[in-house]
């Protein structure tokens, strides 16, 4: 079957099944179930199972706290931070960390937001960390999702609007997906079946849905083969003959209220300012001889 549909189309009808699409149903599935708990992308909602991890040195007895949190915001020994910290839901101590840099001099001085991290699991570990630039806008987040330690989740923002996403699937430090954003829309995925840090799948997006996906099944770097969404691609085909029509409308719109009445472009008016030749009459008096 060629035709696509949208992604989470996509992964209804092959989640759990095999056939051509199986290895993008199973990374979108998992991402969904990942999407589910809230734990994908970003600040993470914690769900049952969330609570009940811990990461290495942590513990789930606030009282006992480790002294090292697994800071990832590097404001020890910089007098020119200022830290402020705070305990969120469920928090008997503070979770949440909050570093901030003051930049100008007399009235244009301000304090900016520069690093925000927080333990999300309540475990006494850092496990999510944001950066900002002097404007207050979000440039870089890290996430350790599964709380086993290590960063499995990247995000870049570009002008504060997200621009990247990495996610580690298999737990071996390095991302496998790629996915590219541009005006907070998704674009582009790349993925990396075999996991040797090259993408095999290459998925285009346009106006949010599934378009077409490219497979590298020798794993030599080059598409093999693509699937397409004839759907979609109908679609965008019926959008232009639909605009080209309406602009050939206006256009003869805009003759008829010109005083073309509709005429094809090049054709004779005598509205144009000639007139048509005058024939001579039958009755006029013959040349005297």
């Amino acid at each position: 079957m060629n035709t696509l549909r949208t992604l989470s189309g996509l992964v209804s009808w092959r989640c759990g099944h095999g056939g051509r699409f199986s290895w993008v149903a199973s990374f979108a599935c998992g991402f969904l179930a990942c999407a589910s708990v809230g734990a994908c992308g970003g600040s993470k909602t914690l769900g049952a199972d969330a609570k009940a991890v811990t990461a290495p040195g942590g513990t789930k007895d606030q009282s006992q706290w480790p002294a090292d949190d697994h800071s990832l915001c590097a404001w020890r020994d910089k007098p020119e931070l200022e830290v402020s910290e705070s305990a969120g839901p469920g928090a008997l101590r503070p979770n949440v960390r909050r570093v901030y840099k003051t930049f100008g001099d007399f009235e244009s001085r301000r304090k900016t937001l520069m690093c925000r991290e927080i333990d999300t699991n309540l475990d006494g570990i850092k496990d999510v960390v944001r950066t900002f630039n002097p404007k207050g806008e979000a440039l870089r987040e890290e996430a350790d999702r599964n709380y086993d330690g290590r960063v499995d989740l990247w995000l870049n923002f570009v002008d504060g609007r997200l621009a990247e996403e990495d996610v580690d699937t298999n737990n071996d430090g390095k991302p496998d997906v790629w996915k590219f954003y541009a005006n907070g829309q998704l674009q582009r995925v790349r993925r990396d079946r075999n996991f040797d840090g090259k993408p095999d799948i290459w998925e285009i997006f346009a106006r949010g849905r599934l378009e077409r996906v490219g497979f590298d099944d020798s794993y030599d770097g080059h598409v093999d083969r693509w699937d397409r969404d004839e759907q979609l691609k109908y679609e965008a085909e019926a959008e232009d003959r639909k605009a080209r029509n309406e602009m050939m409308n206006a256009e003869m719109a805009a003759r008829q209220d010109a005083g073309g009445g509709g005429a094809a472009p090049g054709a004779e008016s005598s509205d144009a300012g000639t007139k048509p030749p005058v024939k001579p009459s039958k009755s006029a008096t013959p040349p005297s001889k």
